[in-house]
């Protein structure tokens, strides 16, 4: 589980720069707000996840 939230944040990073040098206007905002909530969304599940110990 955690490892596919590991690969989708980076791939909605990605995606995000990537988006940001490519394109313009309301589509490089539109994907980048979608990107970006699904950047957060994973970062909240990876730390609602993580390992208590320390």
């Amino acid at each position: 589980m955690k490892a596919l939230l590991w690969l989708v944040l980076a791939a909605a990073v990605a995606v995000n720069i990537s988006t940001g040098l490519v394109l313009d206007g309301v589509q490089q905002t539109l994907i980048s707000v979608g990107t970006g909530v699904v950047a957060l969304g994973t970062a909240v599940g990876l730390y609602v996840t993580r390992r208590r110990d320390a």
